[in-house]
């Protein structure tokens, strides 16, 4: 509960100082304000609410925290809502990512997500992506795969985390092909994200995928998970076309990823066609996208690959 009053905290703050600045007048110019206007002040009501934010975490500290902080120096007028914590807050939400109880798991991470919106906590944060990682590929539970990876969605991922995301790289593709929407599309978006990176691609387009793996891109799935997908095949496409790439002959599980999209045997030309026309504009447009990007470079030469394979449904001029 304590967690969770921290996460209000951090989200309603932060959406009052958004409407505070909205309502503060350009230099020079002088209002009346209206009650609520009056209300949102920065140095009345975010003041106020930026020391129930650090009351809550002073309270937690005095409560036999595991982690005891010294306690942070009272928040100033001019200190806006919860950037008035400090790294050592932080530091005490991390440590509850070790609670033997998954909901109090869940609710660090919620925390932590919050605190990443605040720029200056971000580095700190990142400290625990590891961990998060850890907790997302050894727990199959959906409510906490949806708060990890939307925490490392947030975030910035460091270099030094990448062998740690190889080593996760299964257990992300099993939560891709689960029955859960928000954990799907969240899973979708950090692929897309590592997609990216030159030294993951070859990781994730080997990964093992189940044979059904393309009724992800069925007309009848939910155009959110839709659109996701779409986005992962386009950077997977162009990270396969990256000059970079292409200098190196690659070889790829029979079951891979590669496979499943890019393979001979693979039927991801039809189902781009059936999404050409999906009652969803941002479906429909994304599924041109990946037709495009599937078009062979043209010095790509007489090469056997996959881009030849999905070439042969789209050729120039049809």
């Amino acid at each position: 509960m304590i967690l969770h009053s921290i996460t209000r905290c951090v989200y309603l703050l932060e959406a009052e100082v958004r409407e505070a600045r909205e309502a503060s007048p350009g230099p020079g110019v002088v209002t009346h304000p209206t009650s609520s206007q009056a209300r949102l002040h920065p140095e009345t009501s975010l003041a106020g609410g930026g020391r129930v934010c650090q009351g809550v975490l002073v309270t937690w500290r005095g409560s036999g925290s595991r982690t005891p902080a010294p306690p942070s120096s009272p928040i100033s007028p001019h200190i806006l809502q919860a950037s008035a914590c400090t790294a050592d807050d932080i530091m005490l939400v991390g440590d509850m990512l070790d609670d033997k109880d998954n909901s109090v798991k869940i609710q660090a991470l919620n925390a932590l997500k919050a605190f990443s919106g605040i720029r200056k906590f971000r580095l700190k944060i990142q400290e625990h992506s590891i961990k998060v990682l850890e907790l997302i590929s050894t727990i199959w539970d959906t409510e906490l795969h949806v708060a990890g990876l939307r925490l490392l969605n947030n975030l910035p991922l460091p270099d030094y985390v990448h062998p740690q995301l190889r080593r996760v790289m299964p257990a992300l593709m099993e939560i891709v092909q689960s029955d859960y929407i928000l954990a799907q599309v969240q899973a979708l978006r950090l692929l897309s994200y590592l997609a990216q990176k030159n030294d993951l691609l070859y990781d994730i387009l080997n990964c093992q995928v189940h044979s059904n793996f393309l009724n992800l891109f069925q007309s009848t799935q939910p155009g959110s998970l839709l659109f996701e997908v779409l986005v992962f095949a386009e950077r997977l496409s162009e990270g396969l076309n990256a000059p970079h790439y292409r200098t190196v002959k690659w070889h790829y599980n029979e079951q891979s990823l590669h496979a499943a999209l890019f393979g001979d045997e693979s039927r991801l030309a039809d189902r781009l066609l059936a999404l050409v026309i999906h009652p969803e504009e941002e479906v429909q447009i994304q599924a041109c996208k990946v037709i495009v990007s599937l078009q062979c470079p043209q010095d790509l030469g007489p090469r056997q690959s996959s881009c030849q394979s999905s070439h042969s449904y789209f050729k120039s001029g049809e």
